[in-house]
């Protein structure tokens, strides 16, 4: 009886009829087409724009000294920088009381990590992208191989980090920049924002530095190189 009535609610749901668009000639299509270009281009210029905006933000100093457990133990928000200038930290839950655990993170920020690019992109623009959530570095490692990340330097929270910047209750991505060892916050998205990241590109538009190509809207003395000019195979960067 149960498998009937299973079967019988599947076929009512294949007899719904979606409202489709109308079906044109190629040359209708192509008319069409160019037309929704032009919100494509006015919506490419505005982020853009934003970008730019988000280039010309203030610097938050930041003064407390916050600390991390890694791989190879204790370490500093200096030393996620691992020597670059910029350092974007996307804070995931992937600990005790979060669905999922103890063999998977939250399922959003588990959806993030799958999105992630090839790090050695974001490396030559002298940016760092680390994950930190508050599970043992143990799991940590068995999580990571299980899910095919070990690309990505993920370290365990140990104080209020999370706290202060925003993300000990809800999954954000902080981004800051160094000037020598003094350390500055520069931007943060949370919630929808976080649905565009895990692009290169993406990530590099919420940085203060940003994409550092000429054709940017940076301010005066920003770095900035050719575009095409550094882009490589991600096992080519620094054999130049």
């Amino acid at each position: 009886m149960t498998n009937k009535m299973t079967n019988n609610k599947k076929h009512r749901k294949a007899d719904i009829a979606m409202d489709t668009p109308p079906i044109v000639s190629g040359e209708q299509w192509e008319a069409a087409l160019q037309q929704l270009l032009v919100k494509e281009k006015e919506l490419t210029r505005t982020r853009d724009s934003l970008a730019a905006a988000r280039r010309r933000m203030p610097w938050m100093a930041i003064e407390k000294q916050y600390k991390f457990d890694g791989p190879k133990g204790k370490v500093s928000l200096l030393d996620l920088f691992d020597g670059r200038r910029q350092l974007i930290i996307y804070r995931a839950f992937f600990e005790p009381g979060v669905h999922g655990w103890p063999d998977h993170g939250c399922i959003g920020c588990s959806f993030v990590a799958d999105q992630v690019a090839h790090p050695a992109h974001l490396n030559t623009r002298d940016t760092t992208l680390v994950f930190v959530s508050r599970a043992p570095q143990k799991d940590i490692k068995r999580m990571k191989a299980r899910m095919g990340w070990e690309l990505i330097p993920w370290y365990t929270l140990t104080d209020d980090f999370d706290k202060d910047f925003g993300v000990d209750e809800w999954h954000g991505t902080n981004a800051f920049i160094r000037e020598g060892d003094n350390v500055f916050r520069t931007y943060f998205i949370n919630s929808r924002g976080d649905e565009q990241m895990g692009s290169t590109w993406n990530y590099l538009d919420i940085t203060a530095l940003g994409r550092q190509e000429e054709w940017e809207d940076s301010p005066k003395g920003y770095p900035q190189t050719k575009p095409y000019g550094w882009w490589n195979w991600h096992d080519e960067y620094g054999k130049d």
